[in-house]
């Protein structure tokens, strides 16, 4: 019986906007514009905002907000619609459950794997890690289930999870990430994602 073909996604850079440089354009805070593209260490960058939301007295509900009104990045909502008609899709991701209803609303509620934050009178005190290195986890636990996975992210905190995939992509990532990973495909719009899934041997449907 062949294996079947689980599609494993990032959420933030993939499918939404990145959710803490929006806060930054909305609060003018340059510093929080970081993200796991520019610091491969995830401790050192969640510790980095936590700083700075506490020097700057910024709320979980301010942060809420602004999340409610971000777009979907541009083709993103009929992509996944595409995707799932034929697939199983999961997201998996290092935000956090408390930041991502909003947008799991605007993409028809996939199945999303991520964090939770530590809140304590709507201030975020901290984060708790649902697994540590959850991606690269989570692809081989489908694995061991004798499922296939093709997995897709734009970030350092990716890599394992495409490292641990049968097939992977970079979707829209950064030419020195692009540089340091050349055995991923690099593209940049869903239709070329689409079709370097559609061409996996392993994700074909069966007639």
């Amino acid at each position: 019986m062949p294996k079947q073909c689980i599609i494993a996604l990032d959420l933030e850079g993939v499918l939404s906007p990145e959710i803490w440089i929006s806060v930054a354009e909305q609060t003018k805070i340059n510093e929080l514009r970081l993200t796991t593209r520019d610091i491969s260490d995830y401790d050192e960058l969640m510790q980095h905002r936590l700083k700075i939301l506490d020097e700057h007295s910024i709320k979980l509900s301010f942060i809420q907000s602004i999340i409610e009104k971000l777009p979907l990045l541009d083709g993103a909502r009929e992509f996944l619609d595409t995707l799932r008609f034929t697939h199983q899709v999961i997201i998996l991701s290092d935000t956090f459950a408390e930041f991502a209803k909003p947008i799991m609303k605007n993409l028809g509620y996939p199945t999303l794997f991520c964090h939770n934050l530590e809140i304590k009178d709507d201030k975020i005190t901290g984060y708790k890690l649902r697994q540590k290195n959850q991606k690269q986890h989570a692809v081989e636990a489908l694995q061991s289930l004798n499922f296939t996975v093709f997995a897709a992210g734009d970030s350092y905190n990716d890599i394992t999870m495409l490292q641990a995939a049968n097939k992977a992509s970079l979707f829209r990532a950064t030419d020195s990430l692009k540089a340091q990973f050349p055995q991923f495909k690099a593209v940049e719009e869903y239709g070329e994602l689409l079709e370097i899934i559609s061409t996996f041997p392993l994700c074909l449907l069966e007639p």
